[in-house]
């Protein structure tokens, strides 16, 4: 069941992608030959003005064909009034960021509608203390509930370490005791530690643990489009920094997961509620709109690279060059998938 959501999941993030490129086409007035969802042999197809409107037997995937745009074959073009070939630079741009812009207003719409069911937060009440640590030092039990540091109120348990890590030198801690309010003054431990890239890192602590209790945030009108706006910020900004991390290779290339690793991980989120499941749908869609943007040929962000060359210059590239850089760009998301693929077989083997 978990692998049909996960199925699902992709074929909707792939539809609204493919979806914003249509829309934009259509508006500038491009006619769109083909509309597919998934690849390979056929499952079912109808044409409805003058789209052929298609669901394939390998849903990883889809595109969208425009009259005179073949990315198989890019010498293919077409000077009919209603051909992709014969709008200006800045149509044919906006066509091409559709698609990603597509994926992003998703994923904001996702995190809207996870804000207004509640988002699960851990309450800062002190499960486990560590010995030999600043905590104990001080004498916090468990059931000790944080209520501010250095005189800002802490809300929930992610509070805490932004709070500590800001401070310098000693920082003040008022907890809550049964009915009982005590402050306490104590200097946080540094230890070395690993951030999400596993690049080293110095991080204060204090030597506590969560006891695992939650409370549900819930978010007015205005702050709930705001905690949208931030999350998809968020998400975008990790993505293009683990891509900058990998190009740099801090992160190693056997990080890269494919499309069984996607597949993979949507089921368990799947299986773990529907809030877990939008959280990772925002996340692969804002990972979909950007991959989508990287320069590289093939791809939209390739593509908006030749036309912003077009503008700069006045003219096109030769078909000739265009037909090379293609193929160079095949050749690399091939390698690219394969690499996703060759870490997914062993990940399942190991």
């Amino acid at each position: 069941m978990g692998i049909l959501v996960a199925l699902l999941v992709l074929s909707i993030l792939v539809f609204v992608h493919e979806l914003g490129h249509f829309s934009v086409a259509k508006f500038f007035g491009v006619r769109v030959e083909v509309f597919s969802i998934g690849f390979g042999k056929k499952l079912y197809s109808k044409t409805i003005n003058n789209t052929v409107w298609t669901l394939s037997l390998i849903p990883l995937g889809g595109y969208v064909q425009m009259k005179g745009q073949d990315d198989s074959d890019p010498t293919k073009v077409s000077y009919d009034e209603d051909s992709y070939n014969v709008k200006k630079p800045w149509q044919k741009i906006l066509i091409l960021l559709a698609g990603p812009f597509a994926n992003f207003i998703f994923a904001f719409f996702l995190y809207i509608t996870i804000a207004t069911i509640g988002v699960p937060k851990l309450l800062p009440i002190v499960g486990i203390v560590s010995e030999n640590s600043p905590a104990l030092s001080i004498g916090l039990k468990k059931r000790d509930k944080i209520v501010n540091i250095d005189n800002k109120a802490i809300n929930y348990w992610e509070d805490i370490g932004k709070a500590i890590n800001k401070s310098n030198g000693d920082i003040s801690i008022t907890i809550k005791r049964e009915d009982k309010l005590l402050k306490f003054i104590f200097t946080p431990k540094t230890i070395d530690d690993s951030n999400v890239f596993g690049e080293s890192i110095k991080r204060k602590v204090i030597g506590i643990s969560p006891l695992g209790d939650n409370s549900i945030k819930h978010f007015g009108f205005i702050d709930t489009f705001i905690y949208a706006f931030d999350e998809t910020q968020k998400a975008s900004v990790l993505i293009f920094t683990s891509l900058q991390k990998l190009l740099t290779g801090v992160v190693g290339a056997d990080k890269v997961g494919g499309v069984i690793t996607i597949v993979d991980i949507t089921a368990k989120a799947s299986s773990s509620g529907l809030l877990a499941l939008l959280f990772f749908t925002a996340l692969i869609s804002v990972n979909l709109g950007v991959l989508n943007l990287l320069p590289i040929p093939a791809l939209d962000g390739g593509h908006i690279m030749f036309n912003i060359y077009e503008i700069i210059t006045g003219r096109v590239a030769s078909e000739k060059a265009m037909q090379y850089i293609t193929m160079f760009g095949w050749l690399i998301l091939g390698a690219l998938m394969f690499l996703g693929l060759y870490n997914d077989i062993n990940r399942l083997i190991g």
